[in-house]
């Protein structure tokens, strides 16, 4: 029953696929024109796209048929995805993380920042608020606009005494370049091994194929106060964070 539950996405995900899979090979057979088993794995597209949405072969009855077929079950497993992508979010936001939760002491570390500079957690454990967020990768969209959103607040959580840390597993590099592209004026630490993110219990989405996005704000004492994770709502983890620490310095 455990891997049941742990695994119920994945299970109806791969039981919706199979007559998902097997409308559509007979459905690019009668578009392409072709009994090749082939025509599957060939990367073609723009006539399948055109099948689906327009009426190629006005005569041919089970073109239709199959194309009905096709469309049904491709919006149900469209619904099915975001369906999960709301449980997830959800469901998260109601647990606790593995390790890391609220109450639970930040472990000291130490990355590479944008600079190629060792930074050191400790050098702020204690000293300041933090604000330690994990995203899945530079230069995406989402990711972008969550550290845009942050840069645009830098002087507010300034104000609060708290200091912004981004950390993901790209190089640093790629996090210079990323820093540079949009003028992020704080921290962004590079976890190529993805060690501290392990530390911290971050899970990915999606079956594990996207790491996961999740903020801690953190007390001057060491402490975790709070926790937003949420792959999906990129820029609200920027809200929930300054409103956490608004409260605090009540």
């Amino acid at each position: 029953m455990d891997f049941l539950r742990e695994n119920v996405w994945l299970i109806l995900f791969f039981v919706w696929g199979l007559p998902l899979g097997i409308y559509r090979s007979r459905f690019r057979k009668i578009v392409y024109q072709t009994d090749s088993w082939i025509i599957n794995i060939k990367p073609v597209f723009i006539k399948e796209i055109k099948g689906l949405f327009s009426n190629l072969y006005p005569e041919n009855k089970k073109y239709k048929r199959f194309r009905n077929f096709y469309l049904f079950y491709l919006a149900i497993y469209a619904i099915l995805f975001v369906l999960y992508l709301n449980f997830n979010d959800n469901t998260k936001n109601n647990s606790d993380m593995k390790n890391i939760k609220v109450g639970s002491k930040v472990p000291e570390f130490s990355l590479p920042d944008q600079n190629g500079n060792t930074f050191d957690i400790s050098s702020v454990l204690g000293k300041k608020n933090l604000v330690i967020y994990f995203y899945p990768k530079d230069d995406t969209p989402g990711c972008t606009a969550e550290a845009c959103s942050f840069r645009d607040q830098f002087e507010v959580f300034r104000e609060a005494d708290a200091e912004i840390i981004g950390i993901s597993s790209q190089s640093v590099e790629s996090h210079f370049n990323f820093a540079k592209k949009h003028n992020l004026n704080y921290t962004l630490l590079s976890d190529t091994e993805k060690k501290v993110r392990k530390l911290f219990g971050v899970k990915g989405d999606l079956f594990g194929l996207i790491p996961g996005r999740v903020t801690y704000v953190v007390n001057k004492e060491g402490e975790v106060v709070f926790m937003f994770n949420s792959q999906t709502k990129a820029e609200q983890h920027v809200d929930e964070a300054l409103s956490i620490l608004k409260e605090m310095n009540k």
